[in-house]
């Protein structure tokens, strides 16, 4: 075991334990969308988990730091909040904000870091670079709103957890990435009727069964 502390209480985890994890289990709250409990690899792609670390130039992702002994840690200083808040700007910069129309309104990720860090939904000095409705990903069972989506992957880990042979991928590059489908267009030979962990997992409803949405997570 080692000892470190994280905004000025002591902690306890296990050697080689994940930052982000450790705060989590020790009821210290980290903006987060990419990490789930589990991952091994965490994709580090929404840049929300930033933390300052004692001895350490800049704030790093707390998602892909492995705790050690003395490690002094603070979640909330002014740089860490700067980058938390700067990263969910762009994220929300390319999310289509329609929450009255949303099957994940009141129970929405975005939602709640919002207000954890004091934002607003609508960002109005970044041009949006939210898409129109697009449904399109190729899958007979599942229809996807690219518009909504954030490119966390949480999609694709639980695809890919759940199922011998995942069916989500990441498509394109840049603002045009976009989460897609690769397997058999028979749904009779599709697992996915009786897994929708993909659409359980999504934090923002955008995925959906049969062209409508489904709640999130």
């Amino acid at each position: 075991m080692v000892r470190l502390t994280v905004d000025e209480k002591e902690i306890e985890a296990e050697e080689g334990q994940n930052l982000l994890q450790v705060c989590l289990e020790n009821g210290i709250t980290v903006p987060h969308l990419c990490f789930l409990e589990g991952m091994e690899n965490s994709p580090a792609s929404c840049r929300l988990c930033f933390v300052e670390i004692e001895g350490m130039d800049c704030p790093v992702p707390s998602c892909q730091t492995v705790v050690h002994d003395g490690m002094v840690v603070n979640t909330q200083s002014p740089a860490v909040r700067h980058l938390q808040r700067s990263a969910l700007q762009l994220l929300l910069s390319a999310h289509r904000v329609d929450c009255s129309d949303c099957p994940a309104n009141k129970r929405c990720a975005l939602q709640q870091l919002a207000k954890l860090l004091g934002i607003p939904l609508k960002v109005k000095h970044l041009e949006s670079l939210a898409g129109e409705v697009d449904t399109r990903m190729g899958h007979p069972l599942l229809a996807y709103d690219a518009g909504r989506c954030v490119l966390c992957g949480r999609c694709l880990y639980a695809c890919a957890k759940h199922q011998e042979h995942p069916l989500l991928t990441f498509v394109r590059r840049g603002f045009s990435t976009r989460v897609d489908f690769k397997g058999k267009t028979d749904p009779a030979e599709l697992p996915c009727l009786a897994c929708l962990a993909c659409v359980e997992i999504c934090p923002v409803s955008a995925l959906g069964f049969a062209g409508k949405t489904l709640g999130a997570a």
